[in-house]
């Protein structure tokens, strides 16, 4: 039972961690990635989708994305779109594929995003806190019902602080090294 329980722990943890990476791959830090386009929705006959379902993005170039849908009538949808999803870039539109251009950070930029990626940072320690804390609930309940000794319940508790601390550890690491990459001119 109780290892189900830390099993239960590590993977509610593990979804806390790969959400901020996530999270941390959509933050633009002067490099072209295709993942920072993955939250634009396109409006494309009368449904929603995510921009890569109509088309192939890649990064050729540091600085530089291409967009290539398969419907060349998708065009001027994924190009509204990127413009309403107000990311600070600009398509530019061939009639074959969509350009974008990725500008240097000013340094005003830089000290937004690096605050954004704190936030996204706090909000995944909290996640990790209240993970921590409906397991400790549970096993406070299993003492109280008897399945579980005071000596058991406390080690146990002990080891869902290390591994809490563990993990919140990497989500530290993971926020020196985005906000690193994000002030690297």
């Amino acid at each position: 039972m109780i290892q189900d329980l830390m099993k239960s722990m590590d993977e509610r943890m593990d979804k806390a961690i790969a959400n901020l990476r996530k999270e941390f791959a959509t933050i633009r830090a002067g490099r072209a990635n295709p993942a920072l386009l993955d939250k634009v929705q396109v409006e494309y006959y009368g449904s929603t989708m995510p921009i890569n379902q109509l088309g192939s993005v890649n990064a050729p170039e540091p600085r530089l994305l291409v967009i290539t849908p398969w419907d060349k009538g998708a065009l001027s949808a994924i190009e509204k779109a990127i413009i309403k999803a107000d990311l600070g870039l600009t398509p530019t539109n061939d009639g074959s594929v969509i350009r974008i251009a990725i500008p240097a950070l000013t340094e005003q930029r830089r000290q937004e995003l690096a605050k954004m990626a704190k936030k996204m940072a706090e909000e995944s320690r909290v996640a990790v806190r209240n993970i921590r804390r409906d397991i400790n609930d549970e096993i406070k309940k299993m003492e109280k019902s008897g399945d579980l000794s005071e000596d058991d319940s406390r080690r146990t508790q002990e080891k869902v602080q290390h591994a809490t601390d563990r993990y919140i550890g990497e989500i530290d690491k993971l926020l020196a090294a985005k906000e690193q990459e994000i002030m690297e001119v």
